[in-house]
């Protein structure tokens, strides 16, 4: 008698709010991955939209994809409404979860290679593959010949610079040539596209609400790597990225608010004492000369306010 073959439970989070026309492009890519041996389960997380997401998306089919609609009725940030999905799919015993953008463009072997690279490495706790900027996407359009779009790099693995605790994409606006593609260790996984492994979230726990919007992912690698995994990046596979699609770029409110908040939280958690001092003196000198929200995003930080703080009032 033939033994009864268990296939491995892949769960596939996309958070969104007020980006149904985005969201319904990625589930379309969605519905032509390939599932070889894998048992799929999306889970859309809703983070309150009003643009009719609810009603196109509640009773969406994904043919032999399991789905499900997950309506959060407020703003969560990336980190509360992710969260939402992760509970879901690990309640419904899937064996790893995929954190995905829902802006971004996914090859069809996209899950069968990820998932197979943790399978033969037990020790990789997250994953994420080469990210390209999506065509017409990229932070500096007219560099680049039009054959070479669809191959500017946006991220082959990510740095962080603990002497003054920024984070950083390697390769990034560089044309691929090959020059990154070795699969190698990194410091930062990426939250836009990461495959997760069930145990990182019952060892560590879940992604930080406190942060509510950026940070998140290197916040997550560095408590795996604490408790012993190991993060890599591998561009065996590419994804797309239709940068700042889904949130404000450069110089936005939030970008201003947020990055200025959690860089000094992430500081203060994991930072030398030297750098904990530097970090807090940059933070000291926006609250007094910043734009508005880097002022506010820097008071906040000193005072320890957490979550959403006030940007989901404005």
């Amino acid at each position: 008698m033939a033994k009864n073959y268990k296939k491995t439970k892949v769960a596939i989070v996309v958070l969104t709010i007020n980006s149904l026309k985005m969201v319904k492009e990625e589930l379309s890519n969605i519905l032509h991955l390939d599932t070889k041996d894998l048992e799929v389960l999306c889970v859309v997380v809703d983070n309150g939209s009003t643009d009719g997401t609810e009603k196109e998306l509640k009773n969406y089919t994904l043919n032999s994809i399991k789905y499900k609609y997950i309506q959060t009725g407020k703003n969560l940030g990336f980190a509360g409404g992710n969260n939402i999905g992760i509970k879901y799919a690990l309640g419904n015993g899937s064996d790893y979860i995929l954190i995905l953008n829902d802006d971004m463009i996914l090859p069809n072997n996209l899950l069968t290679k990820l998932v197979g690279f943790l399978d033969n490495n037990p020790k990789v706790g997250i994953v994420s593959p080469q990210i390209y900027f999506a065509k017409g996407h990229e932070f500096h359009k007219g560099r680049y010949l039009n054959k070479e779009l669809g191959k500017v790099i946006w991220y082959a693995g990510g740095k962080i610079d603990w002497d003054n605790i920024y984070t950083s994409h390697i390769g990034v606006d560089e044309v691929d040539k090959g020059q990154f593609n070795k699969i190698t260790k990194t410091e930062l996984a990426s939250g836009s596209c990461m495959l997760v492994r069930r145990n990182v979230f019952e060892k560590i726990g879940y992604l930080d609400e406190g942060l509510f919007l950026y940070w998140e992912d290197a916040d997550l690698s560095q408590r795996a790597k604490k408790a012993g995994f190991e993060i890599y990046y591998n561009p065996v596979i590419s994804v797309w990225h239709k940068v700042s699609s889904s949130a404000g770029g450069s110089g936005s409110k939030s970008n201003d608010y947020f990055l200025i908040r959690n860089r000094y939280y992430f500081a203060m958690k994991y930072a030398s004492l030297r750098t904990k001092f530097a970090v807090l003196r940059d933070t000291i000198k926006l609250m007094l000369l910043g734009r508005d929200w880097q002022k506010l995003g820097a008071k906040d930080a000193l005072m320890g306010k957490e979550g959403a703080g006030p940007w989901v009032k404005n």
